[in-house]
């Protein structure tokens, strides 16, 4: 599994999403208040069983709200299997939003959760899409040391599907910026069985590598990442994508408050935030 939750990603591949774009795990930062994310991008998962290519493919993030992210993935791809017919189209499409409850401060993470929903645009009997609504539940946390980022987490996706089965999915990457170009990192991410109506029914735990080449930073970034199964399941996942972010410039107390019942909005996780 991909999942573009992680990962994101989300492109939908016909059984899960990515998410952390390149990666497979998410966190809980959201965009900026006022700022916008896009993302063009391809993405491959491929077992012995079948192989799922996903291109072009389109990501949006807004800061719609403090702390808060609405998010949608809009994708197209297609279904390789090793003995049977393929096919190519729209995928399910992604919708979403993160929420981070809880800002960091110098001692302290900050956690968040990112729910979604794959609305069932792809089509079902050509293997597609799921045929209905799924959906992702997840808790991330995260922080920065320095020029060092660690974030991660888990969920569990629930597919009411007949041949799926709900599953849990976990990960945790570690990354460091190199340089004024570079942001380099790696991450263990592990999906449980899937029954689907792509044959990835196993589990798998999967170790990828990855980052971002800084065109102009932050404004314009190259995404990439690659990644193999190291137990369960033989899997591979790539990611390939360009990424463009624009808004109107907050202060960071305007970017970290939020609504009055939010725990990010209190005044001790406020005023630790000029320490970033």
């Amino acid at each position: 599994m991909a999942a573009l939750l992680a990962a994101v990603i989300a492109v939908v591949l016909p059984r899960s999403g990515f998410a952390g774009p390149p990666f497979q795990t998410d966190d809980p930062e959201p965009v900026d208040l006022h700022h916008y994310e896009f993302y063009v991008f391809s993405a491959v998962d491929s077992t012995p069983l079948e192989t799922d290519p996903v291109g072009p493919a389109f990501e949006f993030n807004w800061g719609a709200l403090p702390n808060t992210q609405v998010h949608v993935v809009l994708s197209f791809g297609a279904i390789v299997p090793s003995d049977g017919p393929s096919a190519y189209g729209l995928l399910d499409t992604e919708v979403g939003v993160k929420y981070r409850f809880l800002s960091q401060t110098k001692d302290r993470p900050e956690v968040g959760t990112f729910p979604m929903v794959e609305v069932p645009t792809g089509s079902y009997s050509r293997g597609l899409g799921v045929g209905k609504a799924s959906y992702k539940l997840p808790i991330w946390i995260q922080k920065d040391f320095g020029p060092w980022t660690s974030y991660g987490g888990g969920g569990y996706e629930v597919v009411p599907q007949d041949g799926f089965k709900n599953f849990p999915y976990a990960g945790w990457l570690l990354q460091r910026d190199v340089g004024e170009k570079w942001t380099l990192g790696g991450e263990l991410w592990y999906h449980g069985p899937e029954g689907a109506v792509t044959p990835h029914v196993h589990s798998s735990t999967m170790f990828d590598f990855g980052g971002y080449y800084y065109f102009r930073k932050p404004a314009f970034q190259l995404l990439f990442a690659l990644g193999h199964s190291i137990a369960g399941q033989p899997e591979t996942y790539a990611y390939l994508g360009l990424y463009w972010t624009w808004g109107r410039k907050e202060s960071a107390a305007a970017a970290a408050a939020g609504p009055g019942w939010s725990f990010a909005a209190r005044p001790s996780a406020a005023a630790a935030r000029p320490y970033e």
